[in-house]
This record gives C-alpha cells, structure tokens and sequence, in this order.
C-alpha cells in the first residue's frame, strides 16, 4: 500500500536530524568514561552536535507548522495515529529542551562554549553565566534524565517504523525515505 510522501524539504530535516543525533547521543552516553584528559574533544563534538540539534529543530519545526505533513493512511488504526503524533510532537520538544538545558549546565559548569569547546570547533559563544554548581548539578540531571527519555522515544519511533514496514507493510516508513 504506498502513502503520501513527505515533501524533500522534512526529509532532509528528518535525515540531518538523524545524523546528528547518531553524533551527539552516544558520545554523550559515553563522556562519562573518557579520561580526563581526552574529555574537551568529547564535549566538542557532543555540544556542537547538540546545538546544531536546536538549529535544525527550530527550523524544522518552523517548517512542519507552515507545511503540515501528509496525513497518514486511512487504514492506521486511531491508537497508532495518536501514538505517532504524541512521539512526533515530544521528540520536537525534546530536541529543543535538551540542547538549551545542556548550554545551561555547560555554562553553569564554567565551561562555556570557547577555546577547545568552541561551536563547531571555532565559534565562541558567549558566557551567559558565572560557574554556579548547584544550578550545573540539577540541570545536569535533567539533561541527562532528559536524554535518556530522548533515546526511549527513538527506540519506540524506529520500532515503530520496523512495524509498519516488517509487519504490517503499509508503505509508512517510505514516507519519509
């Protein structure tokens, strides 16, 4: 059964999505296991990854508000359409909360986006604050709990997207391919 597609323009935003976030999900599970001494490298990429994150949904989101999807095929039970929009709409949320609460913890760290951890390796961005733990320790937590949230919602959209295409062969997953 073939579907509407998504137009080239949510696609691309889809698939730079989906880099970035194969860049800034793992290393991010993994800084805490690095050396000391090779962490600024690690924290580089994840934060520049991260904020190229919050670029891209913002435009994305900008872009889906003023170009709503194709809607899904008739023959998708009402559960699943919901389910689909519930974690389209969270993974937006979160793509622009996390970035934002990892600039703030960064920041309340004393460590703001300069030197070795300029954006993209050569922007400075300017210090917003001055080191603050207590503030960097709970924005801390709720980035991390946040990216683990984040890694849920995308094992539950691609399972959902194996669904479709394995078992239920819809077409779904073409939509957006």
């Amino acid at each position: 059964m073939a579907a509407e597609s998504y137009n080239s323009v949510s696609k691309w935003f889809h698939w730079v999505t989906v880099g970035l976030m194969a860049v800034a999900l793992p290393v991010g599970f993994v800084i805490g296991h690095i050396k000391d001494s090779d962490k600024m490298a690690f924290y580089a990429i994840h934060e520049s990854a991260g904020l190229t994150i919050l670029l891209v949904a913002v435009a994305r989101l900008a872009w889906r508000l003023t170009h709503p999807p194709p809607p899904l095929p008739e023959h998708i039970p009402a559960p699943m359409r919901l389910a689909a929009r519930a974690n389209h709409w969270l993974l937006y949320a979160a793509l622009i909360v996390q970035p934002v609460l990892g600039f703030v913890a960064t920041n309340a760290w004393g460590f703001p986006l300069q030197d070795q951890t300029a954006y993209l390796g050569f922007i400075d961005l300017p210090k917003v604050m001055e080191k603050n733990v207590p503030l960097a320790e709970a924005v801390q937590a709720a980035h991390n709990a946040l990216g683990v949230s984040i890694a849920a919602l995308l094992v539950l959209h691609v399972g959902a997207a194996i669904f479709h295409q394995a078992i239920r062969r819809d077409g779904t997953l073409l939509r957006i391919v």
